[in-house]
C-alpha cells in the first residue's frame, strides 16, 4: 500500500497554525506534520517531505535575532525550489519565498491590511494549476504592515489588492506565495489583540462580522485551492 505523502508545516507564532488549510490537505488525502519552530522546535537540517508549508508570523523573513530559527527555514525554502518540491508560503511565508528566490520584502510598506480583504486575480492566474479559475475577486482575511515589493526574477503574478499589489505569486512550477491568509476562518480574528487594533482604528468586532460574512466564498475558493496544492503534492511523489 503506498505511503500517505506528507507535508512539513512550519509555524511562526503560537497562533499561526495551518487551521483549515491543514485540515482541507488532510482531506485531500496529504498528512501535516507541524513544527512548532517558534517556541523551540527544531527544523530539521534536510526537507524529507513530500511539500513544505511555511506559515505567517510577525517577523520579516530575515529577523534572525528576533526569530533564531529562520534561517533552518529559509534554507528549507530553498532546497524546495532546487528540488521542485512542492512549496505553499502563506504570509511570512509568502515574504520568505520571494526573498529567497531573489524579490525584495520591506517592513512596514505600504497601507496596511486587516480583516477580510477583496483579493483581485490577474489575468496570469487563468493558466495557473492552483488559481486558475477562482472567482475574478475572492476574500482572504489579511493581518500585515509587511509586505513584497519586488518578485523574484521570473516570478508569475497571480494576485493584487490595491494597496498591496503582490497577494499572490508563482516561482517556478511548484511554489506559490500569497499574503494573506486562506488558513484563516473568521474566529481568527477574535483572537487579535483588541487594544492593538483599536489604536489601528479598526474594531475587531466588526471585523469578525464582515468576515463571517464573507466566508461561504472565501471557504469555497481557498478549500479548492488548498485541494489543488494536495494534487500537486501528490503528482510529485507519485
Amino acid at each position: 500500500m503506498p505511503q500517505t505523502p506528507r507535508v512539513l508545516a512550519v509555524q511562526n507564532g503560537a497562533d499561526g497554525g495551518p487551521g483549515r488549510f491543514g485540515e482541507w490537505l488532510d482531506a485531500a488525502g496529504v498528512a501535516v506534520d507541524v513544527v512548532t519552530a517558534f517556541d523551540g522546535s527544531a527544523l530539521p537540517a534536510r526537507l524529507g517531505h513530500d511539500g513544505l508549508l511555511v506559515l505567517g508570523g510577525g517577523y520579516l523573513p530575515d529577523d534572525d535575532d528576533k526569530a533564531p530559527w529562520l534561517p533552518a527555514t529559509r534554507a528549507l525554502v530553498a532546497q524546495a525550489l532546487a528540488r521542485s518540491v512542492p512549496f505553499f508560503g502563506i504570509c511570512l511565508g509568502g515574504q520568505m519565498l520571494a526573498s529567497v528566490g531573489g524579490g525584495k520584502v520591506q517592513g512596514d510598506a505600504g497601507a496596511p491590511e486587516h480583516g477580510s480583504t477583496s483579493i483581485t486575480m490577474r489575468v496570469e492566474a487563468a493558466d495557473d494549476v492552483i488559481f486558475g479559475g477562482l472567482p475574478a475577486a475572492v476574500p482572504a482575511i489579511e493581518n500585515h504592515v509587511d509586505a513584497i515589493t519586488a518578485l523574484p526574477p521570473g516570478a508569475v503574478w497571480l494576485a493584487e489588492t490595491e494597496r498591496c499589489p503582490y497577494q499572490a505569486f508563482r516561482l517556478g512550477d511548484h511554489a506559490w506565495g500569497v499574503q494573506f491568509h486562506p488558513e484563516a476562518g473568521p474566529e481568527r480574528i477574535r483572537q487579535w489583540d483588541v487594544e492593538h487594533t483599536r489604536v489601528r482604528g479598526l474594531d475587531v468586532e466588526a471585523l469578525y462580522a464582515a468576515a463571517v460574512t464573507d466566508d461561504p466564498l472565501s471557504r469555497a475558493a481557498w478549500g479548492e485551492v488548498a485541494s489543488r496544492f494536495a494534487a500537486v503534492v501528490k503528482r510529485r511523489r507519485g
